[in-house]
C-alpha cells in the first residue's frame, strides 16, 4: 500500500462515487450495491492475500531453500531492481560464501512509480553494484548461484530480459544454479489481484526467456499458489 498508494486512492474514490449513485439514485441502488461489494471485496481480496504470501507463508524465512547450501568459497549474486529485501537473509543463510550484490535499476528503462518510492524510503545494501542487465562485469563461468527474487518482472521488454537472462548464463558456472521468484500471469494471481496480474508475466514468457539463454529448469517450486521459484541450469 505504501509503494501503490495511488491504486488504493483510486480505489477508495470508485467506491465512494459507487455509494453516491446509490443515494442520489434509486434505480441504480441495488446495482450500485452490487458493484460497491464487488469493488470491496476484490481490494481486500488483494490485501489478504498480500500478506499471507509476505507474512504468513514463510517466504522471507526462505524455506524454499532448505534443500540447498553453499561451499565456504562460493559466490552467490543477488539481483534486485532497486529495492532489495533479501540480500541480509542470504548472507544469513550461507555465512560463509560471498555475496555480491546488484541492482539493474534504470529509470529510463524500469518507470515503475512503486520502485522509485521503494528506493527512495530504503536504502541498499552495503557495496550494491549498479549493472547494466546486459553486462554483470564478472567473469565467465564464476558464480555459483544467482538470485533474481521478485526483480526480474521489472524488465518489461522480451529482449531485454533475454539479454538479462544470457549474461546469467555467460556467468554461471557448469554446475551452478538459478533461482527466478515471480508471480505469474496466471489463475491464481488474476483471482489475487484482478488486473494487476498483467503486471507479472506468463510462464510461457518465461519459459521463452530462459530458452532463449540455453537455460532449463531444473525444477519448479510453488513457495504459494501465487509465487513460483524457476531453479535452472545450463543446458
Amino acid at each position: 500500500m505504501r509503494f501503490n498508494w495511488h491504486f488504493y486512492l483510486v480505489a477508495f474514490a470508485f467506491l465512494w462515487l459507487i455509494l453516491l449513485c446509490g443515494i442520489f439514485s434509486e434505480t441504480l441502488r441495488i446495482f450500485s450495491i452490487i458493484l460497491f461489494c464487488a469493488a470491496f471485496g476484490a481490494t481486500l481480496i488483494t490485501l489478504l492475500v498480500t500478506y499471507y504470501v509476505y507474512d504468513l507463508s514463510g517466504f522471507y524465512d526462505l524455506c524454499w531453500l532448505k534443500d540447498f547450501d553453499a561451499k565456504a568459497k562460493d559466490k552467490i549474486i543477488n539481483i534486485n531492481a532497486g529495492f532489495d529485501e533479501t540480500s541480509q537473509l542470504l548472507q544469513n543463510k550461507f555465512k560463509n560464501a560471498e555475496l555480491f550484490v546488484f541492482d539493474f535499476y534504470d529509470p529510463s528503462k524500469h518507470t515503475e512509480i512503486s520502485i522509485k518510492r521503494a528506493r527512495s524510503a530504503y536504502p541498499p545494501y552495503p557495496n550494491t553494484k549498479r549493472i547494466n542487465t546486459s553486462k554483470t562485469s564478472l567473469g565467465n563461468n564464476s558464480a555459483d548461484k544467482i538470485f533474481a527474487i521478485l526483480s526480474a518482472h521489472e524488465i518489461r521488454e522480451p529482449e531485454e530480459r533475454n539479454m538479462f537472462f544470457a549474461e546469467l548464463h555467460r556467468i554461471l558456472k557448469p554446475d551452478g544454479r538459478i533461482f527466478v521468484v515471480e508471480h505469474l500471469r496466471d489463475t491464481a494471481n488474476f483471482l489475487a489481484y484482478n488486473i494487476g496480474f498483467f503486471h507479472f508475466h506468463s510462464k510461457k514468457a518465461w519459459l521463452e526467456n530462459f530458452h532463449s539463454a540455453q537455460l532449463e529448469i531444473e525444477k519448479e517450486v510453488k513457495i504459494t499458489p501465487f509465487i513460483t521459484t524457476f531453479i535452472l541450469k545450463k543446458y
